[in-house]
């Protein structure tokens, strides 16, 4: 028993070396191509992976399951941080819009279209469509912390990816609770699980944000101001724990904190002498994050599942990329007078839509049940995953700088 327990300890450490080693060179190679860092650390995975072999950790495992949950939630909650409030009532029309009919555009055109690909029930297309239907904040914030844009657009596309979470999330298990029931869809019963998850995740947030930073910037409550950057993964990791265990969004639950924290001094709360060690602990645990999650997603890429259904799984991808997403920006950003985007600003959007951890979480627990047709919606995921991060985040600052969306440090 003893010597099982050194070998996976020795196992996991093992791991964690190759994984921080590589990616540390990894992104030394990124920051002289200027390419984000995602990118390298995807082709970085396949090659430890499926190639040299030096990586065999399954999707599956409870280890890459943790790395999903806890990396997610701490990019998600940096990036929360970073957005200002004054900003975000200012794009709230097209976020919401993204966020809400914005999926479900693309659950239904996608949906269509791998249902008349691969020839399988409505359903199972729809839920594979629902599975890649939400862009991935862990993809999607790091390349922003690269490539600097305008701040209306950064908000905008940042929070989308936050937001839309809980809506692709609630239509999957609507799916697949009509999947695995024999049961048809009921509108009423998404809308109410919609609205309690994602009002419930903001709820969460809001209180969990408050009461901690409360207890580090307060004026006469402010115990925990030494142990200021403790408490904000402290504020990462419970929001998201308890909007879980309540069954709301938890990834929203710690946006919404993150949010809190940024915006503190909205509160009454103040820390800006303490913003320059906040910023440099969250830069370092979030590229930490971003090599633990990539380089194992890149190592879990099954060429053999792509292979099998490799054109389907490709056209299914580009009409998610060149019709379901433009369709769903225009829609969205259009109709808003208020903020009034741009044609050029609108394009960036529609470029900038990376899939990533939280699909990959999503189709590998329906693979671990063992449904119909699971080996469909992994290889539409993984081409997903591929196919936007190593094309569009790889090509986001060119994008930028051709549409004049690129801010530039003077």
């Amino acid at each position: 028993m003893e010597s099982n327990t050194t070998a996976i300890i020795h196992y996991l450490v093992i791991l964690l070396l190759i994984i921080l080693a590589s990616g540390m060179l990894t992104g030394v190679l990124a920051s002289r191509l200027k390419l984000p860092d995602v990118v390298l650390y995807i082709g970085v995975g396949m090659l430890l992976g499926q190639g040299l072999h030096w990586i065999d950790e399954p999707s599956s495992s409870l280890t890459n399951q943790m790395i999903l949950v806890v990396g997610s939630a701490i990019i998600l909650f940096d990036g929360g941080r970073n957005i200002k409030l004054h900003g975000l009532k200012k794009v709230g029309w097209t976020v919401a819009m993204l966020s809400v009919p914005g999926v479900i555009v693309t659950v239904a055109i996608v949906g269509a279209a791998i249902h008349y690909l691969f020839s399988i029930d409505w359903l199972y297309g729809l839920l594979a469509a629902a599975v890649i239907a939400s862009t991935d904040p862990a993809s999607i914030i790091p390349v922003f912390r690269q490539v600097k844009i305008r701040e209306r657009v950064r908000e905008t596309v940042e929070s989308e990816s936050a937001f839309n979470d809980a809506t692709g999330s609630i239509i999957t298990f609507s799916l697949l609770a009509a999947v695995s029931g024999g049961t048809s869809l009921n509108a009423g019963v998404i809308t109410w699980d919609f609205l309690r998850t994602a009002i419930g995740g903001i709820f969460v947030g809001l209180v969990i944000g408050l009461i901690i930073s409360s207890l580090v910037a307060h004026s006469r409550v402010g115990i925990l101001r030494d142990y200021t950057t403790i408490a904000m993964l402290v504020t990462a990791l419970s929001s998201y724990l308890i909007g879980d265990l309540l069954h709301v969004s938890g990834f929203m639950a710690t946006f919404v904190a993150g949010l809190i924290w940024g915006n503190s001094s909205d509160f009454g709360l103040k820390m800006s002498d303490k913003r320059e060690e906040m910023t440099h602990f969250s830069d370092n645990i979030t590229v930490i994050m971003r090599m633990l999650i990539f380089i194992l997603l890149g190592s879990q890429v099954d060429f053999r599942l792509l292979a099998d259904y490799w054109w389907q799984s490709l056209l299914a991808v580009l009409v998610l990329m060149f019709i379901a997403r433009p369709l769903t920006v225009f829609i969205s950003a259009w109709p808003d007078r208020k903020t009034r985007w741009t044609l050029r600003e609108m394009l960036f959007m529609i470029w900038v839509r990376e899939t990533g951890v939280i699909p990959a979480a999503l189709s590998g627990m329906l693979a671990g049940l063992h449904i119909a047709h699971a080996d469909v919606i992994a290889s539409v995921t993984f081409m997903a995953i591929v196919l936007t991060i190593l094309v569009q985040a790889s090509s986001t600052a060119w994008v930028a700088r051709k549409l004049g969306i690129e801010e530039i440090k003077l």
